[in-house]
């Protein structure tokens, strides 16, 4: 049985595979080609936080493959009224061929798929957020080719997309630059678990300067809203700007897994600028995620 939890559950060779087959994939849709591998197929997709793109793009997928979609909210299930998460894994994975989870707790999704018996994909956590890095690998190697041997830039808060993108260091064989304020560095663990070349800073310019791809999210994530002052006064040096941009290498690009707010952690002449490719990104997560539903579909 393979789930995807962590961009390391699959090996470097499946990543870029799965890559070059959402690339595919993409082509034949834009083409109107009908492919339908997973016909009479169902996805059950648990939502604890709230969603835009994950949700639109995962039920899109399952539509497209000729599939079909549950929509659970814990006020719907039986899991928002204290059953055990090893009980509902056991039923719901008899009902459905996927189970896609979208909540807070890793721990959550790790214990799911221990007793369930179909795929589970981490759809976020408060700890990693891997369908989001197979989208910004797509929209980097369209852009500008092979991510190997670059050099990318997180700034902002080491949250769970920062921990995603050290997974993705060592899977993708980038070097990864963190910049964040002091006392919102990624947990330590993650970094001392990864293979890859990761550098910590606390300032933007020395972190940015030469790099091919500069990262950011929103200063606050979901759950974090009560610290929202706080964060403004310990994040207000990290915004990506044209002047931080200036510093990385002319043909970088800009990633943010959104939703953005212009003027806080990006400026609107960023976001809205040449470099930027976050439009590309988020339609990119349709196109990845039905690569890895069509993976976990055959390799399970």
């Amino acid at each position: 049985m393979r789930h995807f939890l962590t961009l390391k559950d699959l090996s470097s060779a499946e990543l870029e595979q799965l890559i070059q087959r959402a690339i595919t994939l993409k082509k034949m849709h834009k083409k109107g080609e009908i492919y339908e591998p997973l016909n009479n197929k169902v996805l059950g997709m648990i939502f604890e936080k709230s969603s835009t793109r994950t949700r639109v793009s995962f039920e899109s997928a399952m539509i497209q493959f000729g599939g079909g979609s549950i929509f659970l909210s814990p006020n719907d299930t039986q899991l928002g009224r204290g059953e055990p998460i090893e009980d509902s894994a056991r039923v719901i994975s008899s009902m459905v061929d996927v189970v896609m989870i979208r909540t807070f707790e890793h721990d959550k999704v790790e214990q799911f798929a221990r007793y369930s018996s179909v795929p589970v994909i981490n759809a976020l956590t408060d700890d990693y957020h891997p369908c989001q890095l197979l989208a910004d690998m797509q929209t980097y190697l369209e852009q500008r080719g092979s991510i190997k041997g670059k050099t990318v830039t997180w700034v902002g808060d080491g949250n769970n997309m920062c921990h995603s993108y050290i997974n993705a260091a060592e899977r993708f064989g980038f070097d990864l630059n963190i910049a964040t304020p002091e006392g919102y560095s990624p947990n330590q663990e993650i970094i001392d678990n990864t293979q890859a070349k990761i550098d910590l800073f606390n300032n933007v310019s020395d972190a940015v300067t030469q790099s091919d791809l500069i990262v950011t999210d929103v200063w606050a994530s979901m759950g974090q809203e009560e610290e929202q002052k706080k964060r403004e006064v310990a994040f207000a040096d990290f915004q990506v700007n044209d002047d931080v941009m200036a510093l990385a290498n002319d043909d970088a690009l800009f990633m943010h897994c959104l939703p953005a707010h212009r003027g806080e952690e990006v400026s609107a002449s960023v976001i809205d600028g040449k470099q930027c490719v976050v439009w590309d990104e988020a339609e990119n997560r349709l196109h990845a995620q039905k690569a890895l539903l069509e993976f976990l579909n055959a390799n399970s």
